[in-house]
């Protein structure tokens, strides 16, 4: 996968688990849905990996090599983040 898919994979994922999240704090004991829930949960966390592997930490919490690599490109508040705006050079 390259960085747009897995970006795209993740941003799916979390909806997911944050839906999820809400819907089992209603229906707690859904078991299929706790069990989808860690499903889900798991394979964002693989894919967070792979992203970070390649590409550096998604968030600032993640980030704990040296040189820090928090500052780099792009920001999600950037365009080229964005999947559905149009492609410009973030730099």
């Amino acid at each position: 996968m390259n960085r747009d898919d897995l970006l795209r994979e993740l941003t799916a994922l979390d909806f997911v688990a944050v839906d999820l999240n809400l819907y089992l704090n209603t229906h707690p004991m859904d078991c299929e849905a706790v069990q989808e829930f860690n499903r889900v949960i798991h394979k964002a966390g693989q894919l967070r990996d792979m992203y970070e592997k390649a590409y550096g930490p998604l968030t600032a919490n993640r980030a704990s090599e040296c040189p820090w690599q928090w500052f780099e490109d792009p920001w999600p508040w950037q365009s080229c983040f964005n999947f559905y705006l149009p492609r410009e050079e973030c730099r």
